[in-house]
C-alpha cells in the first residue's frame, strides 16, 4: 500500500525494510549507528526544542520511476557525441562498447534494486556506504555524487543558451540560460510530482526521438526510404566495410570507458526510492526493463548510425541523427534535433537539480551538514537544500566561463569518474548488506527483492566496475581524471576526519544528549 504523505524516516513499505534497520552498522567509533534515516530533529516524541520539518512526500509513481530513470541516462552524448564514438572505435567496437557498458549497468542496478527496496530511503547511496562501510564513506560518496549532478548542472545550463541560438542568434546567451535556471528551479520547488511529470515529458520526447530515427533508418537500410548517396539498399555492409576493429582494439578500451560514464544516471532509482509510491514494486519495475531499453535505444542507434552513415563520416561536422534525417530528406530535420536535444539538456538539468537537492538534504538529515539544509516546506520540498544545490551549480556555470581551463576542467575531470565511484560502493554495500541480513537471523527468502545470482552477480558488478576505473590509467586521456579523482578522494575523507574532531572539541547544542522534563 503507497503511503503518499508520511516521512521517508518513518516508512516502512516491507517487513524486511523494517527488519534491517536491526542490522549493525559499520562505524568508526565502535557505537553501533542509528536506524537509517532517523534523526533526534524529526520531532515525535522526542521532546527536542531543535525539531524540524523534515518530511519529504511520496509523490512519484512506477510510470515517473521509469521514465526518470531513461531519463537520466539519455543525453546529448547520444544525439551529438555518438557519431564521434564511432569514428574512434569504428561501429562493431562502438556496439561491443555498448553492450558491455549496458551489462555493467545492469549488474550495479541489480544490486541496488534490493537495496532500495529492503531501505528506501532518499539519498540512498550515500546512507548505504555509511551503513555498510563507514560514516567517513558515507560522507566521501555523498560529496561526490553531489558533484557529479552539480558539475552537470552548469554544462547543461550553458548548453541550453547556445542550442536557442539557432532560433534566436541576436539575443544573448545567458538571457536562454538564465531562462531555464527559473524554468528547473520552479518545477523542483513546487513539488516532487511537478519535478517527477516535468521529467516524464522531457524523458517521452527523447525516447520517442529515439524510436522514430531507429525506425525510419530502418525503413532506409532495406531500401523503403530512399537515402541520399545510395540507390540501392544500404543493408549492414558499412558494419563492417573496413574490418571488425579499422583502428585497432585499444579505441574500444578508451570508448568503454566513456560508455560508462554516458550511462551514469541510471542509478537515480536509488534517489527516488525514499519519495517513490510502492517502492516494492515501481523500484524492481524500473530496474528489469533498463537493460533492454538501453541496448534497443543506444545499440538500436548506432546500429542504423553505422548502417547508413560509413563510420569515417559519422562524426564530421554535425549530430549523426540530423545527418541521417536530412539524407532521407526529412524536412527541418535540423531544427527537429535542435529542439530534442534541447529537451534533453532540460531533462538532464531538471534530474541533475533533483538529485543534487535530495543529496544536500539527505546529508543534513544525516547530520553530516548542519540539519537545517534537511527542513522541508509545507509541499515536502527541502528549499534550503534545492537553494544550495542550484548555487552550486551556477558555481560551477561561473567556473566554466571564468577559469574553464583549470578548476572548471579539474570539475569535469572528477564528475565523470565519480559515477563510477558511486557504483563500487553500491555493489560493495549490498554484499555486505545480504551478509549481515543472514548473520542476523533472516533469510534471503524474506527479501521483497533478491538481487538474482547473488553473489556472482554483486561480486561481477563491483569487480567489473573497479577494473573500470582503475584501467582509465592506460587510456593518456583520461589520465589526469584519475589522478585528480584519488586526490579529490583523500581530499573528502580528510575532511571528514577534521570535521569529526571539530565536532567532537566543539559540540553543537543539538548534538548534546537531551535532557527531559
Amino acid at each position: 500500500m503507497s503511503q503518499p504523505d508520511l516521512d521517508t524516516t518513518a516508512q516502512s513499505p516491507s517487513q524486511p525494510a523494517a527488519a534491517s534497520s536491526s542490522i549493525p552498522a559499520a562505524s568508526s567509533t565502535g557505537e553501533p549507528a542509528t536506524a537509517t534515516g532517523t534523526n533526534r530533529e524529526t520531532g515525535g516524541k522526542d521532546h527536542t526544542k531543535h525539531a524540524l520539518h523534515t518530511n519529504l512526500k511520496r509523490g512519484m509513481e512506477s510510470r515517473h520511476l521509469q521514465m526518470i530513470s531513461l531519463g537520466g541516462v539519455i543525453g546529448t552524448g547520444l544525439f551529438l557525441s555518438s557519431g564521434y564514438t564511432i569514428q574512434q572505435a569504428g561501429p562493431i567496437g562502438t556496439i561491443l562498447a555498448y553492450g558491455i557498458g549496458a551489462v555493467i549497468v545492469y549488474l550495479v542496478m541489480l544490486t541496488l534494486g534490493e537495496l532500495s527496496v529492503a531501505m528506501p530511503v532518499t539519498g540512498s547511496f550515500h546512507v548505504y556506504a555509511e551503513k555498510f562501510i563507514g560514516p567517513g564513506t558515507g560522507f566521501v560518496i555523498a560529496i561526490q555524487y553531489w558533484l557529479t549532478w552539480t558539475v552537470a548542472l552548469g554544462s547543461e545550463f550553458t548548453a541550453a543558451g547556445l542550442l536557442m541560438q539557432r532560433w534566436f542568434p541576436h539575443t544573448p546567451t545567458w538571457i536562454w540560460s538564465a531562462a531555464c535556471i527559473i524554468l528547473i528551479f520552479t518545477l523542483n520547488a513546487l513539488s516532487v510530482r511537478f519535478f517527477a511529470e516535468a521529467e516524464f515529458w522531457f524523458a517521452s520526447i527523447k525516447v520517442f526521438a529515439i524510436c522514430a530515427f531507429i525506425g525510419i533508418g530502418l525503413l532506409a537500410i532495406f531500401g523503403v526510404l530512399p537515402m541520399k548517396g545510395y540507390d540501392h539498399a544500404p543493408l549492414f555492409g558499412n558494419l563492417t566495410k573496413d574490418g571488425i576493429f579499422p583502428n585497432g582494439f585499444m579505441p574500444v578500451f578508451a570508448t568503454i570507458l566513456t560508455v560508462n560514464f554516458a550511462f551514469s544516471g541510471t542509478e537515480l532509482i536509488g534517489v527516488t526510492a525514499g519519495e517513490t509510491r510502492d517502492p516494492e514494486t515501481a523500484v524492481p519495475k524500473a530496474i528489469h526493463t533498463t537493460l533492454w531499453r538501453l541496448v534497443l535505444f543506444f545499440i538500436g542507434s548506432i546500429v542504423v548510425m553505422s548502417a547508413l552513415i560509413p563510420w569515417r563520416q559519422a562524426g564530421v561536422g554535425e549530430s549523426p541523427f540530423v545527418l541521417v534525417f536530412s539524407s532521407i530528406g526529412i524536412p527541418y530535420a535540423a531544427d527537429i534535433m535542435n529542439f530534442v536535444v534541447l529537451t534533453a539538456v532540460l531533462s538532464a538539468s531538471n534530474s541533475g537539480l533533483y538529485a543534487s537537492t535530495r543529496m544536500v538534504w539527505s546529508m543534513g538529515n544525516e547530520g553530516m551538514i548542519p540539519r537545517w539544509f534537511a527542513k522541508t516546506n509545507r509541499h515536502g520540498v527541502p528549499m534550503l537544500a534545492l537553494c544550495a544545490a542550484m548555487a552550486g551549480g551556477l558555481l560551477a556555470l561561473l567556473s566554466s566561463v571564468i577559469a574553464a581551463s583549470t578548476v572548471y576542467l579539474v570539475l569535469v575531470a572528477l564528475s565523470g569518474l565519480s559515477a563510477v565511484v558511486v557504483w563500487i560502493a553500491i555493489a560493495y554495500c549490498q554484499i555486505v548488506f545480504r551478509k549481515r541480513w543472514i548473520a542476523s537471523g533472516h533469510s534471503a527468502d524474506e527479501l521483497k527483492y533478491k538481487t538474482p545470482g547473488y553473489p556472482w552477480t554483486s561480486w561481477a558488478a563491483f569487480i567489473l566496475c573497479t577494473a573500470s576505473f582503475l584501467l582509465v590509467f592506460f587510456d593518456k586521456e583520461q589520465r589526469f581524471a584519475l589522478g585528480a579523482e584519488l586526490v579529490f578522494i583523500v581530499v573528502c575523507y580528510a575532511a571528514y576526519f577534521v570535521q569529526r574532531w571539530w565536532r567532537k572539541s566543539h559540540p553543537r547544542e543539538e548534538d548534546k544528549p537531551l535532557q527531559l522534563p
